[in-house]
C-alpha cells in the first residue's frame, strides 16, 4: 500500500515535461543604469571607459547613462591624479556625490541602541547611542526609543528629519523582512509585530526592518572582508548567536526571510533552556547569558546589585585570565560548542570564508586557536581545502551601519531607476 503525502492547498503543480521552470524574464540583474552607478560607488573613482570594461558594454552606452546620472545629481566628475610627466588636461573620473542623499541606520539591542547616518557614498557622517530603559519591552516603548535616538543623531549632525531618505533598523530575533514583521524577538514582548509599519508612521520616513545578523553581514559585504567574495558566512556572538550568509554576492535570507538561525540549531537534546523557549540551542551554551548562568552555578557568581549581566561576565573573564580553572573551563566548554557550530556552517554551506564577529570576540577563550582547530577537526575535510576562518571585532556601530546600508540599497534602487525627463 502506498500512502501519498498531503499536498499544500496552495501548491502550484508544475507543467508536464522536465527541467526547472523559469520565469519569463530573469530579474536577478539590476537595470544597467543602476549597474553603472553601483560600479562607480564600489570603485570610489573610476573612468567611463573602465566602467564600460567592467560591465562589458559599449562606451557609448555608458556615456549616455553617466550623462543622465550626472544631470540627476547622483554622480560627479573629479580630476584623477596625473601620471608623472603627463601633459594636457588631467584625466576625469566619476564618483558618487555624497550629498546626493542621506539615510540612517539603527540597531535595537538588549542594553544600548546605536545609530549612524551615512551619505550616498556610504560614508558615516554622525553616530549616537541610547541606553535602554529595560531589557524586555513593549513595542510602543521600543518605537519611542528609536524615535528619540533618531532625533538625537539628527541634532548631532545638524540635520532636519527631511534630510533623510529612509531608515534601516536591525534587531535580534526572527524578522520577516519582506513584510516588515517581527515574528519573535528577545527584546520585545509579543509576536507577529508589524514593526516596519509602526516605525514608518512614528519616524515619518520609509523604514525597513531586518534581523541584526543579516545587517552585520551586509556591512561585511559592502565595507569589510566580503567585498570581493561571491559567498561567505558571518557568525555573530553577542548576547545571542546569529548568522548571515551571502550567496552569489547577495544576502540570503531563506524562503520566508527567517533562515540562518544558527543560534537555535540544537546541540543537546533536552539541554539547557534557551531564551527562545526551547531547549538545547547552541545559543544556550555560547552566549552571554549562558556564560553568566554557568558562572552563577559553578562559581556562585551572581549578578551585581545593579542587575548587570555584563559585570558578571567581565568578572568571570578576569578570573579566567587570573588562572581560575573553573572559570577557564566555562569558556573552554563554550568554545567547544562554538567550534561545533562553525563546523556545521562549513559542512552545510561550504563558504569561501567564515567571519566571526561581535563584541564577545574580545573574550579570547571563545576564538583562540584551539577553538578554530577544533572546528576544523569537526569539518569534513577529505579531498577539500577548508575555508578561512577570520575574526572581526568591529565596534558596535558596525551593526547600525549595516542597517543604514539596508536603507541605502533600497533608496539607490529607487533613484537609479528614475530616468531624467
Amino acid at each position: 500500500m502506498v500512502t501519498e503525502l498531503q499536498e499544500s492547498p496552495n501548491a502550484v503543480l508544475p507543467p508536464a515535461g522536465c527541467g526547472p521552470v523559469l520565469p519569463p524574464h530573469e530579474t536577478a540583474a539590476p537595470p544597467l543604469r543602476q549597474q553603472v552607478f553601483d560600479c562607480v560607488r564600489s570603485q570610489g573613482q573610476i573612468s567611463r571607459i573602465d566602467v564600460a570594461k567592467r560591465l562589458a558594454v559599449s562606451p557609448a552606452t555608458v556615456s549616455a547613462l553617466v550623462a543622465d546620472l550626472l544631470s540627476t545629481g547622483l554622480l560627479r566628475e573629479v580630476e584623477m591624479a596625473r601620471e608623472p610627466g603627463g601633459r594636457g588636461r588631467p584625466p576625469v573620473a566619476l564618483a558618487v556625490r555624497p550629498e546626493a542623499g542621506y539615510v540612517a541606520g539603527i540597531k535595537l539591542a538588549d542594553l544600548v541602541h546605536t545609530a549612524v547616518i551615512v551619505d550616498f557614498a556610504g560614508q558615516p557622517v554622525a553616530e549616537a547611542s541610547l541606553r535602554r530603559r529595560s531589557l524586555l519591552t513593549d513595542i510602543d516603548l521600543l518605537v519611542g526609543e528609536a524615535d528619540a535616538l533618531l532625533g538625537k543623531i539628527l541634532a548631532q549632525a545638524g540635520m532636519g528629519r527631511e534630510a533623510l531618505s529612509a531608515v534601516g533598523i536591525g534587531l535580534p530575533g526572527m524578522v520577516d523582512y519582506a513584510r516588515g514583521v517581527v515574528l519573535w524577538s528577545p527584546i520585545l514582548r509579543g509576536t507577529e509585530l508589524p514593526l516596519a509599519a509602526l516605525m514608518t508612521e512614528a519616524l515619518g520616513l520609509p523604514v525597513q526592518v531586518d534581523n541584526d545578523a543579516n545587517l552585520l553581514t551586509l556591512a561585511e559585504l559592502w565595507y569589510g572582508a566580503g567585498r570581493t567574495l561571491a559567498d561567505f558566512a558571518v557568525v555573530t556572538l553577542e548576547n545571542g548567536v546569529g548568522m548571515g550568509l551571502v550567496m552569489d554576492h547577495r544576502l540570503y535570507r531563506g524562503a520566508q526571510s527567517v533562515g540562518m538561525e544558527l543560534g537555535h540549531t540544537k546541540v543537546q537534546l533536552d539541554g539547557a533552556l534557551c531564551r527562545c523557549g526551547q531547549r538545547g540551542c547552541l545559543e544556550a551554551y555560547v552566549s552571554d547569558y549562558a556564560l553568566v548562568r554557568e558562572a552563577s552555578v559553578a562559581l556562585d557568581m551572581h549578578r551585581t546589585a545593579s542587575g548587570s549581566a555584563q559585570a558578571t561576565l567581565e568578572a568571570l573573564f578576569d578570573q579566567a585570565k587570573a588562572g581560575n580553572e573553573a572559570a577557564r573551563t566555562i569558556f573552554r566548554r563554550a568554545g567547544r560548542f562554538l567550534a561545533a557550530g562553525i563546523a556545521n556552517v562549513i559542512n552545510l554551506f561550504d563558504p569561501s570564508l567564515v567571519i566571526l564577529s561581535g563584541a564577545r570576540m574580545k573574550y579570547d577563550y571563545l576564538y583562540a586557536e584551539e577553538v578554530l582547530r577544533a572546528a576544523r577537526e569537526m569539518t569534513l575535510s577529505k579531498g577539500r581545502t577548508l575555508p578561512r576562518i577570520e575574526t572581526n571585532a568591529w565596534g558596535d556601530l558596525v551593526w547600525a551601519r549595516g542597517a543604514a546600508t539596508l536603507a541605502l540599497a533600497s533608496v539607490t534602487e529607487q533613484r537609479t531607476g528614475e530616468v531624467a525627463g
